[in-house]
């Protein structure tokens, strides 16, 4: 029997007063909760987390995936009842299971997928304001379901992605699905695909809801995809209407 486990773990977490999912010095963030929690578990020893991918302030995730490696052996219930009883209220760990030493959260997850909503009352609801966008404008769902289709497929996402991103190398990522649709005052929009850049979710929803306003044609996003300018992509979309919803990693999921 080997003497140490690695496991993987699924969380849920409100993102409203975080700094962020990756641990800062003398900031409140997820890996951190995680990390002091695990270290109680460990009897003061330091043990490192790995995510399926960082989340900023204020961005919300109903499938987180992270792992870790232990030397402690015990059933996957008594990790995910030891870990809840030791987290904050505003981390959740949904599942725990015992993987092979090959997993890594990050480099084997094959596809992603996040959801952003959109609330369209007239006045802002100050009990949703941490986890919608309150946008009241009149939008044009047909128009903003046309722009959706021009987002699917492999493409160089150069200009939906935030000039702050340290990303070297390759910008082309495949999206398999980018839709929204209206549920009476919510507009919910779902992108699926093989990897995210940095703000490239919320840059694509300000797009779409120009597109929405009738600030900019549909056909325009072929335009910007293949201009390669973050530059001409409008603004970014606040960051407490997004979730990272579920991460996805084959067919033993």
């Amino acid at each position: 029997m080997s003497d140490v486990e690695k496991l993987k773990c699924v969380i849920s977490y409100d993102g409203t007063n975080f700094s962020g999912f990756q641990i800062q010095p003398g900031k409140r963030t997820i890996q951190g909760k995680i990390e002091q929690a695990l270290a109680k578990i460990h009897k003061g020893e330091p043990i490192r987390i790995q995510s399926s991918g960082r989340t900023d302030t204020g961005v919300h995730a109903e499938g987180q995936v992270i792992h870790f490696i232990s030397p402690i052996q015990m059933p996957s219930w008594s990790w995910q009842r030891a870990l809840n009883t030791l987290l904050p209220a505003d981390i959740h760990v949904r599942g725990v299971k015992k993987v092979e030493d090959s997993f890594h959260a990050r480099y084997d997850a094959k596809e992603k997928e996040y959801r952003y909503l959109i609330d369209q009352v007239p006045e802002k609801n100050v009990f949703k304001r941490n986890y919608v966008y309150h946008f009241p404008y009149k939008l044009d769902i047909e128009l903003m379901k046309q722009a959706c289709t021009y987002f699917v497929g492999t493409h160089d996402f150069t200009t939906f992605s935030s000039a702050k991103a340290t990303i070297r190398g390759s910008k082309v990522r495949t999206l398999y699905e980018v839709s929204c649709e209206r549920r009476g005052n919510t507009i919910e929009f779902i992108l699926r695909g093989d990897g995210f850049l940095y703000h490239m979710v919320r840059i694509i929803v300000g797009v779409i809801l120009a597109i929405g306003q009738g600030k900019i044609p549909p056909g325009e996003v072929k335009n910007l995809l293949d201009k390669k300018d973050r530059r001409l992509a409008g603004k970014t979309v606040p960051a407490q209407g997004l979730y990272l919803y579920d991460v996805a990693y084959g067919d033993d999921d």
